[in-house]
């Protein structure tokens, strides 16, 4: 595509509020009564399942996700071949799972987060194993989000806090757009860049009562990562969302497998990106700290030399994609003495 243009999708509609999956039938309505198919995990099945069919007032046809991978968004798919909408209700893998399968299928996807873990819940990006790329890749943004914040409250404080994590990673992602902006011209949108630092700002300023996670703060939250995700449309790119503290915790990805969730990493990781690019990384790992997300790679089973490791090589990630890890080019001294500095190792 031109440089000098791209595409903005957004998400039509939002509906939040404490209660609210009770309107998801009508919620849905304007996209006609063809069958509704639900990707969602099993435990989160048994806790919203009468709910949900009781407010469709159907039959939606549920479809396990187990794993956020190639092989459960075909399963989604062929489930969904007559359909005429994808619901994805649960945490990350369902919600990615079943955006994708809604983009392949040409199908409109509803985002019905029952946790606030990242920002996949708003955002066009679907991030899945199998893939060719250990990266996010691009989909669309869901045509409806609807968030109880009555059911998010009760999801697992973990959850919530990498949710945090990966609200505060906006910092160094947008610091990151800057300096390719600078140093190789790409495009720069300083609109989606402040929207993704105002997001970030909602934890390093108020982390202290965010960490309380009570109804107020998880909206707050909640409302945070959906910008992040607007930010993200209207950019037309991951860019004011997904930096070089992305591209570490995608290495991790790579180098220790199914260890850690994703905001946590990429927590970790925006404590150590603040400090190569020169801000306040201290006030990074005091926020994150406070609404009790890791700032030590070893809190979530991260060993000092895959830390070592993930800053070396997170630049070959996306070559494509400029970032501070492209113009410092840490070595294994230099990404160690980082990480220690900053307490991560």
């Amino acid at each position: 595509m031109d440089p000098g243009y791209h595409l903005m999708e957004l998400p039509t509609k939002v509906l939040i509020g404490e209660g609210v999956i009770d309107k998801l039938g009508e919620f849905v309505a304007d996209k006609g009564p063809k069958k509704t198919v639900i990707s969602s995990g099993s435990q989160v099945t048994s806790k919203v399942r009468a709910t949900v069919d009781g407010a469709l007032g159907g039959e939606p046809v549920w479809v396990e996700v187990a794993a956020a991978d190639t092989q459960n968004v075909e399963k989604v798919k062929r489930a969904a071949r007559r359909a005429g909408r994808i619901v994805g209700v649960g945490g990350g893998k369902s919600v990615d799972v079943g955006k994708l399968a809604a983009f392949r299928l040409g199908l409109p996807f509803y985002s019905v987060p029952t946790s606030a873990s990242h920002d996949g819940i708003s955002s066009p990006f679907a991030s899945l194993k199998g893939l060719d790329r250990p990266y996010s890749i691009m989909a669309k943004p869901p045509v409806g989000i609807l968030a109880d914040i009555e059911v998010i409250s009760s999801a697992p404080k973990r959850l919530l806090a990498s949710g945090c994590g990966d609200l505060v990673s906006k910092l160094t992602a947008v610091k990151d757009w800057d300096l390719a902006h600078r140093e190789t011209g790409e495009y720069y949108g300083g609109y989606s860049a402040s929207l993704a630092l105002m997001s970030a700002d909602v934890v390093l300023t108020g982390s202290r009562s965010l960490g309380k996670f009570g109804k107020d703060s998880v909206r707050d939250l909640v409302e945070a990562l959906i910008s992040t995700g607007v930010a993200a449309g209207i950019a037309g790119s991951s860019r004011p969302c997904s930096g070089s503290e992305h591209l570490f915790s995608h290495c991790l990805d790579v180098v220790a497998p199914g260890v850690g969730l994703h905001g946590e990493k990429c927590g970790i990781g925006t404590i150590m990106m603040a400090k190569l690019h020169g801000l306040d990384w201290k006030r990074v790992r005091a926020a994150l700290m406070n609404v009790g997300a890791p700032v030590e790679a070893s809190a979530i089973g991260i060993d000092d030399s895959q830390v070592v490791r993930s800053l070396v090589k997170a630049s070959s990630i996306r070559p494509d994609r400029y970032t501070i890890l492209s113009k410092r080019k840490l070595d294994p001294r230099g990404a160690a003495a980082l990480a220690k500095s900053t307490g991560v190792i």
